[in-house]
């Protein structure tokens, strides 16, 4: 309805002007990056699997009715944030990121 808010592409690029000044202070990924390190960034990681998930039913919703395509792509642009922040965390703390280890088996 048009009380509601809408999302527009410059909400989304302000959202990917505030990732790239926070990216732009972390060390390039070399590795699969896992939640850790800090509480607070695994409380990054839980809000990006949150959204993650809100942007997985609003595909599956997307199917059934008319959605706004702009939603979706904020749902994706604000989990890749989440991810960015939850690096950012961690970095700005001085821990060090917890990061996959394919040779580790969890047996």
């Amino acid at each position: 309805t048009a009380d509601l808010p809408c999302v527009t592409e410059v909400d989304i690029q302000r959202l990917e002007d505030e990732m790239d000044r926070f990216n732009a202070d972390l060390p390039t990924l070399h590795s699969f990056v896992l939640a850790g390190g800090s509480k607070a960034n695994i409380w990054f990681h839980m809000a990006r699997n949150i959204c993650r998930r809100a942007e997985r039913r609003s595909i599956s919703l997307s199917r059934e009715s008319k959605l706004d395509p702009l939603i979706i792509k904020y749902l994706n642009r604000l989990s890749d944030a989440l991810f960015v922040y939850s690096r950012w965390v961690n970095h700005a703390i001085g821990c060090a990121e917890v990061t996959w280890n394919p040779n580790i088996s969890k047996s």
